[in-house]
Formats: structure tokens, sequence, C-alpha cells
């Protein structure tokens, strides 16, 4: 090596009028160079640019005629910084100045380029006097030799895959021709995480460098395991006393964050007690340069005064890692009956990703002189809290743009104590990732008393409407709407009407006169409740649901509550204030446009009651559940449904239901000799979308839904046709599936568990031939 570097010196130092002469057919790399090159080229570009160079669906062909006429008279520093600033496109820049020197060599060679005796090192004014001819042979030299996909490693840095929450890969290892081959190839279990099992696990693993990173076990503890192998490599925990047992949002909650910058590769934690933690991903111990000793107190950051130990604030989903800074949200109690209108407010915090100093604070209620002010009426913004992100936010490391979706004030069903819109809850809100400064809002719902938070990570997705291609991103709601904004500018892509809904009599409650409905996207599940959605699989089932719906008030989405009374229980609400759509959220194929959305058909009662033994607010939710027609939904099937929107046109293209007829109601009495459909079940898939399939489980049913099942399968992206499936061993789908590969063997891994079961990660693959 230091005679290869003596030698590139030798070329470095020479005249002008020599480097101006070189070219990619000069011998500018060698062939151990090259060789490297490939095993990087597998693992980080083969599967957008296909094995050989040839092109695929994920880019662009970087070999043949086309390619040498691009780059024909342009300079080797040129597509050197091209390639840098671009890829992988998981990851731009994420790779060492050897790797995409190693990689440029190996495209060198692929192009019939001569090697040399000397490696190609990055430098500008060099590598700007290099210029692409065509190269005098019409072959490549050869290389140690190679096949098919042998080498492909694929990583799965993001909580839903990519920044931009799409939850794709491009990996099609696993496809439609072998994909009725998949089985368990390995199981870890969080038995031993905690004093008690945790059966409900919620947590996305990442996979980098062969190794995954998760979350398990009441206390949040992060674990790295084996990807090949699903053994427990290391664990940390933090023990947090007083401060973990008072904290709103208790176990693994949804995962990490990671970071790699150089040989520096770091996992961030938010814990239950609300610590923001940064551990060194190859030992497990917290980084001492971060914070103090490795934590930064998230509590004493938020500008507010509070009890440190009992403050009920918290977090369930992961931080979001853009550029150098780490961004923070949270989350708090559930808030149908708080027992005070005074509680924390969820600010959004950004964090040095090497330090841990705070760098900025987004106030999600507006102090004075702050834009959105002004729609706190009567002081309301003194005491009102809330307005958290509880879901996973999204990002565009192009832009430096980070995408918040907003919770709703205190409390969730009852506005009376904050007159007015109530700026920035339930919106979706874009900020500079690196100052924290608004760059545009849009707020889905004014002044919210249906607790229609914004549940999921909005979509990053690029789409061409009507010839216009345009950035785009997507934002679920609980109650099946969708809003598509230009993501630079917040510019709606299709409109979205100021629509009037009925007021409130509920005393002290001033509605919005108007809520916003978007044209397009279609909803992707009904809304309200009215006596056309009840339950009809037979007469006398229909009878029975008009009955039960009789005592309650009925009517279209955002239809308010209503008083508790004798003669009127309350509003039904369909979606329920737990969603139709929740953290399970939307995938997306960026190749076709597609978007895919996991819901069901939730059901609620609003009826509110003045109870001051509960809460010093003047009216809470009462707290009612209620009971379908002889124990049956009191809706109509399919109870559970995925649904593929085309975001190109803003259209449906299909629905299906995500499971088949549970047994209990194939064998319900009233429904004996009744020919079923598919009815789903009542819980939400978590969905992943890869180049070739759509996969789905069934749900957990562990929180808050009697639903739920076994099985996980692969659909047809374009019809929702069931390809196959497999039976997951007695436990259920809880978490959102992840997708990677190691030296060309694609893994599957997703979260599971059952009643009284520990919950563990399943990981599923095509068994070696």
């Amino acid at each position: 090596m230091l005679v290869r570097n003596l030698c590139l010196f030798s070329i470095l130092l020479a005249p002008p009028v020599v480097q101006a002469q070189l070219s990619t057919d000069s011998g500018v790399y060698s062939l151990s160079q090259a060789s490297a090159g490939r095993t990087v080229y597998g693992r980080e570009c083969a599967v957008c640019h296909g094995p050989e160079l040839e092109g695929a669906e994920g880019g662009p062909a970087i070999t043949g005629q086309a390619f040498m006429e691009k780059w024909q008279g342009q300079s080797l520093a040129a597509f050197y910084d091209v390639t840098r600033q671009t890829m992988p496109v998981t990851k731009p820049a994420g790779l060492s100045r050897d790797e995409y020197s190693n990689v440029i060599a190996f495209i060198l060679n692929r192009n019939a380029y001569a090697a040399g005796q000397v490696d190609l090192v990055y430098d500008p004014e060099t590598l700007g006097n290099v210029s692409f001819v065509a190269p005098a042979q019409t072959t490549p030299t050869a290389l140690a030799a190679s096949t098919g996909r042998a080498g492909i490693t694929t990583e799965w840095l993001h909580h839903r895959g990519d920044a931009g929450s799409t939850n794709y890969s491009a990996l099609d290892i696993i496809d439609r021709d072998n994909v009725s081959e998949l089985q368990v190839a390995w199981r870890w279990r969080s038995d031993n995480f905690g004093p008690v099992s945790w059966p409900n696990l919620e947590t996305t693993p990442l996979m980098a460098n062969g190794v995954l990173y998760a979350t398990a076990g009441i206390r949040r503890a992060v674990v790295a395991i084996d990807a090949q192998s699903g053994e427990t490599l290391w664990m940390y925990r933090i023990d947090e006393g007083e401060r973990g047992d008072n904290a709103p949002r208790k176990g693994p909650g949804r995962g990490v964050a990671y970071r790699r910058d150089g040989d520096q590769e770091t996992i961030y934690v938010i814990s239950p007690g609300y610590h923001l933690i940064a551990l060194d991903a190859g030992s497990g111990r917290p980084l001492t340069s971060f914070g103090d000793g490795g934590i930064v107190d998230l509590k004493a950051s938020l500008d507010q005064d509070m009890d440190l130990d009992k403050a009920r604030i918290g977090s369930s989903s992961p931080p979001i890692v853009v550029g150098d800074v780490v961004i923070v949200g949270s989350a708090f109690p559930a808030g149908g009956a708080p027992p005070t209108k005074e509680m924390p407010v969820g600010n959004v915090t950004g964090y040095d990703a090497i330090t841990g100093e705070r760098l900025w604070i987004f106030h999600t209620i507006p102090q004075p002189g702050e834009p959105g002010h002004e729609t706190w009426l009567d002081d309301s913004w003194k005491f009102t809290g809330n307005v958290g992100v509880w879901a996973p936010m999204s990002a565009d490391p192009e832009l430096g743009y980070v995408y918040l979706p907003t919770e709703a004030p205190t409390g969730d069903y009852y506005g009376g104590h904050r007159p007015g819109d109530n700026l920035y809850s339930q919106s979706l809100v874009c900020l500079d990732a690196k100052t924290g400064e608004r760059v545009w809002h849009f707020q889905t719902v004014h002044h919210p008393i249906w607790d229609y938070d914004l549940p999921a990570p909005p979509v990053l997705i690029d789409i061409k409407v009507d010839g216009k291609e345009i950035p785009a991103v997507a934002q679920i709601t609980k109650h099946g709407l969708t809003f598509v904004f230009d993501r630079r500018t917040g510019e709606p892509v299709w409109p979205i009407v100021e629509t009037p809904f009925p007021g409130s009599d509920v005393p002290g409650e001033v509605t919005s006169p108007t809520q916003p409905i978007p044209t397009l996207p279609e909803p992707f599940m009904p809304n309200g409740v009215t006596e056309d959605q009840l339950n009809d699989l037979t007469p006398e089932i229909l009878a029975e649901s008009k009955k039960i719906a009789s005592e309650y008030t009925l009517g279209p989405v955002y239809t308010p509550a209503t008083l508790y009374t004798e003669s009127n229980k309350g509003t039904l609400m369909s979606p329920s204030g737990g969603g139709g759509a929740n953290w399970q959220g939307a995938v997306a194929d960026p190749e076709s446009g597609i978007m895919y959305v996991s819901s069901a058909a939730t059901l609620g009662v609003l009826g509110m009651i003045s109870d001051p033994d509960r809460s010093n607010m003047n009216y809470v939710q009462r707290g009612e559940s209620i009971d379908g027609p002889f124990g049956l939904p009191l809706l109509q099937p399919p109870w559970g449904r995925i649904t593929a929107i085309d975001m190109n046109t803003g259209k449906v293209l299909w629905t299906v239901a995500n499971g088949d007829t549970p047994e209990w109601i194939r064998d319900h009495e009233k429904l004996s000799g009744v020919d079923l459909p598919r009815t789903g079940h009542l819980e939400r898939a978590g969905l992943l979308v890869t180049r070739s399939l759509l996969f789905a489980g069934e749900g957990a049913g562990l929180y808050a839904m009697w639903g739920g099942g076994t099985k996980f399968r692969a659909h047809d992206k374009r019809t929702g046709e069931i390809l196959a499936e497999v039976d997951l061993g007695g436990v259920r789908q809880s978490g959102i599936p992840m997708t990677y590969a190691i030296d060309g063997k694609q893994y599957i891994v997703v979260a599971a568990g059952a009643p009284n079961h520990a919950g563990e990660l399943v990981a599923l693959t095509i068994p070696d031939k």
C-alpha cells in the first residue's frame, strides 16, 4: 500500500499538462480495488442498479452506450461527486471515501476501462483532469469469480426503511416465484426483559453491518442481535426508579434511531422516563461525549417548570436523526378524561447528535409573538398542554426538513377550556431540521375534539399528477382521510375544501364551523355512523343493530360529542378515537406511486359528563363501550382492511380484508348457514412493500382491540391477491415488518406476541437449496 500511495503521489505531483492528458482509460484504478468495490457495490448499489450494473426499477444502468454518452468528456471528479452526493439512495454520502473510490473503480472495470497499478484516491484537482473517453477494450478485465446475488447485503437504517417512512425495500430475492417457500429462520424472545413479560412488542428493528437493533421489555431495554442467527450480542437498560414508574408510556416502544458518521455508529433511544440516550452500536455502552455520560434529560429541556420524577410525559416512538440533529417528540397519558386541564406541553426539541446539546425548541402551542398564538383564546395557551408528536416523524434529508404529525390539546373530546382553532394541534408541521424554524404547516382538524391525532409518520413519495412531477408528502389520518402536499412548500396537491359541520350542544363547547376535507385521495375507509353502515349480515342482526343504535346520536364524520342522558348515551363515532388507521400507518412503493394503508372499523362513544371527582375540566368522556348485536360487531364488515391508493391519481385501486373470518364469527349461532364474506380482523395489519410483493400480518389484538391472527401473507401489489401465507407459530404480528439481506440471503423480521406470551422477533427467509 505504501508503494501504491507513493506511485499515486507521483501522479498527483505530475505537471498539469500530464494531468490534462489523463482519461478514464489511463489506468487510474487497480484490479484489486475494483474487486473490493464489487463487494461494496453488491451490498449498497446492486439492489437498485442491478447485479451487473444493467439497471433495474430502482436505478438506471451504469454501463453501456447510454451511460457512456451521458458522461463522455466529463470529469471523473464530477462522476465521483454525483455518486457520493446521491448514493446510496437510502443514505446519500453515507459511505466512506475509500468505499466510494472502490465502487467507482468497480464501475470503471465493468465498463472495460483499463486498470493500472495504483488505487484511485479522491482528490478533486486530480480527478478533475481525468475525462471520460471511450475505452480501447470492448470487454472488462476479469475479476475474481462472483455469481448472481451472492454478495448482496442491504441494510435497514431507518424506523420505516428510509427517512421518508415508505417502509419500502428494493430487495426481491424473496419474490412471487419463491415466496411460498418462506419459513421461520429464527426467533428471538423477550421473556427475561423486565419483571413481567410484555406481549405487545411493537418494535421495528434496524439492521446495520449484520446486526439488528431493537427494544424489548417493560423498561425498554436496547438489544443488539445477530441478524443471521438471532443471537443476543449485547443489551442496555437504564434504571429510572420513580421516574420510570410514573412514565405514561412504558414498554418497549417502537424502536431506536441509528446514525453512522465515519467509524462511529450510534444508537439513540428515548427511555420510558423521557431520557435521550446515545449508545455505541458496537458495544452498547453510553457515549460519554453525549450529554451527561451518554444521557440527556428531556424533561429538563422543555423550558417548562415540572417535577422531573412525577411529570407524566414520555415517548413511545423513536427519535429521528436528520444530518447532525436528533429530533424528539413526546407522548402523554390517554386524554379522554384527564384529571386536570393543566398539562405539560409536548414541545419538539432538536439536539446535536454528537454532544447532546439542545440546538432548538419548537413550541407546539405558540407563545406570545409566535405565529398561531392568536388561535388560543381566553389565555388558554397558558395552561393547556399536550400537542405532542407521539407518532414517528419523517424527514427529507436533501431539503433538510422534518415533518411532525401532532396530536390534540388537553383533553381529547372537550375543548370548552381552550376556545379557538388551537394551532399547531392535529397538524402536519414542516420544520427546518437544523434550526427548528417552521417552514409550513397544515391543520387537519380545527379545534380538535374527536381525538383524531395524526397517528402515523407522513409518507414522502414522488408522484406525477396531470403530467407534473411533485415531491409529495402524504399524511393519513385516523378517520380515513389522506392529506397530500408538495413537501417543499405545503401547497396541497389536490384541493382541500373547508366544509361546514354541525356545532356542539355541550355547554361551553364552541366547535369550528368548518373542517378541511381533501377532494382527493379518496377515503381509504368509511367514516361517520349512519344506519346504512350497521351490521346487516342477516335481517335479525340488522334489526338488533338498529335497536342498539337508536339509543345514540348518529351522524357523519365530525358529528360532535353529546351529553350523556337517559335518552341519549352519546354520539357514535367511527372510526373511534383509537382510529381506523393508527401508528401502523401507510407504506408506499416509490416505483409505482401506490400507497397501501391498513385500517380497522373501530367504533367509539362520545357521551360527555361532568365529573368533578375525576377532573377539573367542565366535561369529560364518560368512557362507555358499546356491545353489538348478539355479541357481534355493530358495523358491517370488513372489520379490518388493506387499501391500495394510486397516489398519481388519488383513486383507490383495491381494498381487501386483512384476514379470514375469525372462527368465533363463523361459528356464531346467529350466522348458521350464512354465506359470510371474508371479514378480516378488527385490528390493523403492519405492512411492508418490496420491489415484488406487499407483506401483511393480521395484527395482534393486544391493545384495545379484539382482532388479530397468526398469519403473515404476501400479496400481489397490483391486485391485493394473496400469493402465499405463513403461520407465525401461535403468535400474532404486533410490529411493523422490515427486511434486509446479508450475502445474498433476504430476511423479513416482524415483532409478534400473544396473550401470556412474551413478545418475540420472528425472522423469515427462503431456506437454502
